[in-house]
């Protein structure tokens, strides 16, 4: 009877060991599913390149949101997923969670949005511009109204930099727009601003910009500095205008149906990231334009700057 004991000593304790492993590896299973229900990894894309404006905002968002959850995200630059008009549609269907889109994009979507390209209605001193973007009630209060009938939950507006026109001669005066081809984003009042100047408004995707000012089919268009700069426009297009007509704003937002399923503590994880970058970019930008036109009179000797006084305005 020993013998039997012993015998059957092993083989009960394998089987319980057997047992709780198997228990183990599935409370394990269990626990990682779990986890990756909470633990997600989102999805951003955004219109600008490595480095830039939306670029910054987009990593500061994903470093306050990994900083203070198990969360992940992973950003998509320009040209990864395509161009703003596809991110967009990838976000209303629920393939992106984020996306970074510029009003002058959503202009067709969303008509309203079109109000910040009416030149000359925006503040252009920094301070000012500051001020309007954290308590306008039509940004924080009338457009999330107006993006959630898109399907789109309004995280935050923020400013890139000034508006610069870069054309093929210097332009001093609005007649001097007269018959030139100047791409703007597809956006109608932007299109009716430059026919305004008697210029023929040309929507191009960005990807297209470079090329066609290259070959002079478009001979000018409207950028912040930043981005003429990092795009290197002022190569094939040299001369650079201050208008003072306005301030390049753009959205950052979420796909409703995604951020309404998200638990109360997310909902202000992804408020307070938005709240975080939107600080952080304000630091940013600060001095950036000054940096990018430094960069652009290094780099080119052909560089021409106009900043039009009140009279030319």
């Amino acid at each position: 009877s020993a013998k039997k004991t012993n015998g059957e000593n092993p083989m009960s304790s394998m089987s319980k060991f057997k047992k709780l492993a198997g228990i183990s590896a599935f409370a394990f299973a269990a626990m990682t599913m779990a986890n990756s229900v909470n633990a997600a990894n989102w999805r951003y894309a955004h219109e600008e390149y490595e480095g830039d404006v939306q670029d910054v905002f987009a990593y500061k968002f994903k470093e306050y949101i990994e900083d203070n959850s198990d969360h992940t995200l992973q950003v998509y630059r320009f040209g990864e997923l395509g161009e703003s008009d596809d991110i967009m549609e990838q976000t209303q269907a629920g393939i992106l969670n984020f996306v970074n889109q510029s009003p002058g994009f959503t202009g067709s979507l969303i008509p309203e949005a079109q109000i910040f390209f009416i030149p000359y209605l925006m503040p252009t001193d920094m301070d000012t511009v500051i001020e309007f973007f954290r308590t306008s009630k039509a940004i924080n209060e009338d457009f999330p109204e107006l993006y959630a009938e898109k399907g789109l939950e309004l995280l935050k507006m923020y400013p890139e930099g000034e508006m610069v026109v870069t054309v093929d001669e210097p332009v001093t005066q609005p007649e001097d727009f007269n018959n030139k081809k100047i791409r703007v984003m597809t956006n109608p009042l932007l299109s009716e601003t430059y026919s305004a100047f008697g210029a023929t408004p040309t929507p191009l995707p960005w990807g297209e910009v470079y090329g066609a000012l290259q070959t002079n089919m478009i001979q000018g268009q409207e950028n912040p500095i930043f981005w003429i700069e990092s795009g290197g426009l002022y190569e094939v297009s040299p001369n650079l205008v201050f208008t003072k007509h306005g301030w390049f704003t753009t959205a950052m937002m979420a796909n409703q149906d995604f951020y309404n399923g998200l638990s109360d503590a997310d909902k202000k994880l992804v408020q307070d990231a938005a709240d975080f970058a939107f600080e952080e970019i304000i630091v940013h930008i600060d001095g950036l334009a000054d940096e990018a036109l430094a960069k652009i009179q290094k780099a080119s000797d052909e560089v021409t700057v106009t900043r039009l006084n009140e009279k030319e305005k």
